[in-house]
């Protein structure tokens, strides 16, 4: 239940920071938004992790080094995100956006990426992903 809860709140706060972000860029710029936003983030990261103090510091030199490239993802996401809300508009924009999560995570899923947990493909997982991208597809036209 708790993953549930999780990710309704994720999604609630994907689709506004994407407007949030959207509207911002249309007054500065794509690249000054995609600054500002994550020196925000970064800023209530090390408040909560100071409050919180979670966490291992010596566990950091086990981490692979390619997974420290996920800032680096966040930049492209949320630049990726306000640039497909202002030329796609939100809900085609978001629409499409879930459609490419949803098929990379299938694969991720699927062959065991990344040290996850394989998951056997099935017929009504190959099934559910194609009538979401006809969903999108209807919903387009």
């Amino acid at each position: 239940m708790k993953g549930i809860f999780s990710s309704i709140i994720a999604g609630i706060f994907i689709s506004l920071q994407g407007v949030f972000n959207s509207r911002m860029s249309e007054e500065i710029s794509g690249w000054h938004t995609t600054a500002i936003v994550h020196l925000v983030g970064f800023t209530l990261s090390i408040i909560i992790y100071l409050i919180a103090r979670d966490g291992r510091a010596e566990g950091f030199r086990e981490v692979p080094y390619f997974y420290l490239l996920g800032g680096m993802l966040g930049v492209v996401i949320v630049f990726g995100e306000m640039t497909a809300i202002n030329l796609l508009g939100m809900s085609f924009a978001i629409a499409t956006i879930l459609i490419a999560q949803l098929l990379c995570a299938f694969v991720i899923d699927t062959k065991g990426l990344f040290g996850m947990f394989k998951h056997k493909m099935s017929f009504q997982k190959v099934f559910g992903v194609a009538m979401m991208l006809v969903g999108v597809i209807i919903f387009k036209w």
